[in-house]
């Protein structure tokens, strides 16, 4: 049988005698892949840009963690799998991850959870504003030539709050108390979906509770840098409203936005759907769709726009959906087709909620719910950049999971001589042509 000491693990005679299991291997690391991570971060030069928006009210001669060391300790370790600041106590004195905060093994730890509780809690309105346009910012400047068309999508996720967080309010459609972020993605040519921000909000108004005010502010600074480039706004139809329509068109934007099952709507398209129940009678797939295109104007629209109208057959029975849009070129189908691949901005939802845990919002005071949410985003902007790297490999796409457990979970042994820091890590180790790849694309 395993015995177990304070010290040692003995399990039995695998191979003729006990395997004796320590953990005391001197400058080790389990997360050897933080410095793929920080090669990232440098590149793009994101947490350097993160920094320079923060206020320092500290007492300079009682500082020993510059404001930059605790934004990238921070992100990194979110970015590893560590999203909650009382990590921290355990990996501040990880040696590879000293490392890529620009300190030596043998020097002193990084931050611990009391100093980084400290610093999320000290940024105010001004700095995550400041923060949000770093992001988007940082987007535009990585382009290496001007788009010729910009895809941006907007959605929300639900943020259940177990605690007593400020501005926790109970939503009613999600039938929880919780917050309501806003994702905003961009993706330039085809490329891949772009984080451009987060932004926390209260749930209490639904979707488009500051959408349009947000997505203003990035329009302006995209229209800013390319002003020839084609800019399409993508959203479901809990951003539908006169304010995100009048918006787009003032500001010469195409636009393709879900809309709300009406019985106006669903009698522009009976027609169709009984054509549809037709060709589904005749034909031999389980599923059919039509598509058509007719003027349509809600109550509080300042002017009549285009709507697409699908109707569907499915073995579970009929399926009826809108878009309102003004896109230039189109058939009916091809505009519909366009606004499903906005799915995929949902799986990366998903990769945000799950892999990253930007929900983990715990703090007491929103805005430093707010700065963590930021935070996750950012840590999630490393992962997307090294995604992009892996292109033509079998992870070109991965999960983060995925992406983690086989890049970052590497262990390091840390060896520090006058000349440099020798990192070993395992000669079994499968993937190390990946860190090759990762390397040259960086730079």
């Amino acid at each position: 049988m395993t015995e177990c000491s304070a010290e040692q693990l003995v399990f039995p005679a695998l191979v003729g005698k006990p395997v004796v299991v320590e953990f005391t291997a001197p400058e080790a690391s389990s997360d050897s892949g933080w410095l793929l991570l920080q090669e990232a971060d440098r590149r793009l030069g994101l947490t350097r840009r993160l920094a320079s928006c923060l206020h320092d009210g500290r007492e300079p001669g009682k500082v020993r963690h510059e404001l930059q060391t605790l934004v990238l300790q921070r992100v990194l370790q979110i970015a590893a799998g560590y999203e909650d600041c009382n990590d921290a106590d355990r990996l501040r004195s990880d040696p590879v991850l000293k490392l890529c905060c620009g300190r030596r093994p043998e020097e002193w730890d990084l931050a611990s959870q009391p100093t980084l509780s400290r610093f999320e809690n000290a940024v105010g309105w001004d700095e995550l504003r400041a923060l949000r346009e770093a992001l988007v910012r940082l987007f535009i400047s990585r382009q290496k030539r001007p788009p010729k068309e910009i895809v941006i999508d907007l959605d929300s996720t639900d943020d259940e709050v177990h605690g007593h967080q400020q501005l926790r309010l109970f939503n009613g459609y999600y039938d929880e108390y919780c917050y309501l972020p806003l994702i905003v993605t961009a993706q330039a040519d085809g490329g891949a979906y772009w984080p451009l921000f987060s932004w926390l909000r209260p749930a209490l108004h639904g979707d488009r509770f500051q959408a349009a005010t947000l997505l203003l502010g990035v329009i302006r600074k995209l229209r800013k840098a390319w002003p020839k480039t084609r800019l399409i706004v993508r959203a479901d139809s809990g951003f539908q409203g006169e304010d995100l329509c009048r918006l787009c068109e003032d500001e010469g934007v195409e636009y393709v936005i879900g809309v709300a099952r009406n019985p106006r709507l669903e009698a522009e398209i009976a027609w169709l759907m009984e054509a549809a129940h037709d060709l589904h009678e005749l034909s031999d797939n389980p599923s059919v769709q039509l598509f058509s295109a007719f003027h349509y104007q809600a109550g509080p629209w300042r002017r009549t726009r285009w709507v697409v109208g699908k109707a569907e057959i499915t073995p579970e029975g009929e399926n009826r959906r809108f878009v309102v849009y003004n896109l230039r070129e189109g058939s009916p189908g091809e505009v519909y087709k366009f606004y499903a691949q906005r799915g995929e901005m949902e799986n990366r939802i998903k990769e945000l909620k799950l892999a990253i845990k930007v929900d983990r919002t715990s703090c007491h005071r929103f805005l430093a719910n707010a700065f963590r949410v930021i935070l996750y985003t950012a840590a999630y902007v490393l992962w997307v950049a090294l995604r992009e790297c892996l292109a033509g490999t079998e992870l070109a796409q991965a999960q983060v999971f995925t992406l983690r457990e086989r890049l970052v979970k590497v262990a390091g042994f840390v060896t520090a001589s006058v000349r440099r820091v020798l990192v070993r890590c395992p000669a079994a180790y499968p993937w190390p042509r990946l860190w090759f790849q990762i390397l040259e694309r960086l730079a």
